[in-house]
């Protein structure tokens, strides 16, 4: 019999498989939960452990339908301090909303910082999240704070790949701060794209520092949506000279012709992380490599202490 001491770990339905992936590897049970909607798509949740005193966890990546998804995490969040739960840690493998964290253009909302108003008002203890597109939004909290990092994973897996004549080339100016970190970890060169943005949709090159000829390029960046980035910043290097392409991403989330696109880019290879569920296409996808993160969030649920 479970004791009430025993932390507890419940999933919305965004991402099941990697919240049964965390309990395994941290040794917490999931919980037993009922998500249900009314007829008139109203969220209902019903939850069906004991919780009283206990230590939760709460896995949901609201990626690719982040209303719903972050409507039902809220609403899990209430049904659980209802229920007298202790602490509650919610783990956010993808940070929904992150890239609307400045007023940019003026008289727009900082939606980054109204999720996390959100959370607090719901009552969270903790948040724990991966991968964020800008460290400032942690400055959107006032509670304990944990921004985990894929590169471990992806930095492993690079290794397999002959290093002596590589660089790394962040895409654009935002991931530079990603690319040096992976330069410093490689002990590899690095090489900058400047991009200027047109739309959602549409990018310029402007001007490319560094040398590529011949080289195995590896392009890191925190998520790739429509593939627009990665793609533009492929076709530069490869136009440069570079003997191989492999882009290295935080978030899939691989939108409308993303994964067209990349099949038909001269990227050689990208390797990304299973933050958010994939489709068969995506995992079918003769170019792309997922790599789990449920280690990352194991590991720090074993620190924690409550186990």
């Amino acid at each position: 019999m479970t004791s009430r001491s025993t932390p507890i770990l419940f999933s919305g339905s965004s991402h099941p498989s990697l919240a049964q992936e965390i309990a395994a590897l941290s040794s917490i049970p999931m919980g037993k939960i009922d998500l249900h909607a009314f007829p008139d798509k109203e969220i209902a949740v019903d939850i069906l452990e004991p919780v009283q005193g206990r230590s939760v966890y709460v896995l949901q990546s609201p990626a690719l339908n982040p209303n719903t998804y972050l409507m039902e995490l809220f609403i899990m969040i209430d049904a659980l301090k209802r229920a007298s739960a202790d602490f509650i840690t919610v783990i956010l493998p993808y940070y929904a909303y992150a890239r609307q964290d400045r007023l940019c253009p003026p008289n727009t909302s900082i939606t980054a910082k109204l999720v996390a108003n959100f959370l607090a008002t719901a009552g969270i203890d903790h948040l724990i999240t991966l991968d964020l597109h800008s460290e400032q939004i942690e400055g959107f909290f006032d509670l304990p704070f944990t921004h985990l990092v894929s590169r471990p994973i992806l930095l492993s897996y690079c290794k397999q790949f002959s290093l002596e004549n590589a660089i790394i080339v962040a895409p654009d100016k935002g991931a530079i701060k990603i690319a040096s970190a992976y330069a410093k970890q490689l002990n590899l060169p690095i090489a900058l794209i400047d991009k200027e943005r047109i739309n959602a949709f549409q990018v310029n090159l402007n001007l490319f520092v560094g040398d590529v000829a011949g080289k195995t390029v590896f392009i890191p960046d925190d998520m790739c949506s429509t593939a627009g980035t990665i793609v533009h910043a492929a076709n530069a290097c490869a136009e440069l000279g570079a003997k191989q392409i492999i882009a290295l991403i935080g978030h899939g989330l691989f939108t409308g012709q993303a994964i067209e696109n990349i099949e038909r880019s001269p990227i050689d290879l990208l390797i990304t992380t299973n933050s958010i569920p994939h489709s068969q296409r995506v995992q079918h996808s003769h170019k792309i490599r997922i790599l789990s993160i449920a280690s990352l969030f194991a590991d720090f649920i074993k620190k924690q202490g409550f186990l």
